[in-house]
């Protein structure tokens, strides 16, 4: 598989990654085997990032598109993260909101269902 497509399957952010990691093709063997036992680098992008957009969102709660409306377009590190957690912005305590507005609404759509 393309390394773009291993790096979202393992959730970091691909230009953090190693040179060899971005212009290697990997194979599904070699995922899991990252995956089973990461190396040192992927067990520190994992832990302190920059992490990658959906990532940020995840850890932030809020949508992808919450993030660009806020206007926060490139990877983050956990650092940055924390700070925003600790002095949320406007901007995000509005997306929180909204995004737990919508989750919500979608939890009960799925229980009429």
């Amino acid at each position: 598989m393309k390394p773009i497509t291993a790096a979202a399957k393992l959730g970091i952010y691909l230009p953090a990654a190693p040179e060899d990691f971005q212009n290697t093709p990997i194979t599904r063997e070699q995922l899991d085997a990252l995956r089973d036992d990461p190396p040192e680098w992927l067990v520190e992008l994992r832990r302190n990032g920059p992490f990658p957009r959906d990532v940020v969102a995840q850890k932030l709660g809020v949508s992808k598109s919450g993030l660009a409306r806020g206007g926060v377009t490139e990877a983050l590190t956990s650092d940055q993260v924390g700070e925003l957690l600790a002095n949320p912005p406007g901007w995000l305590v509005d997306e929180r909101e909204t995004h737990r507005k919508v989750l919500k609404e979608q939890a009960r759509l799925r229980e009429q269902g």
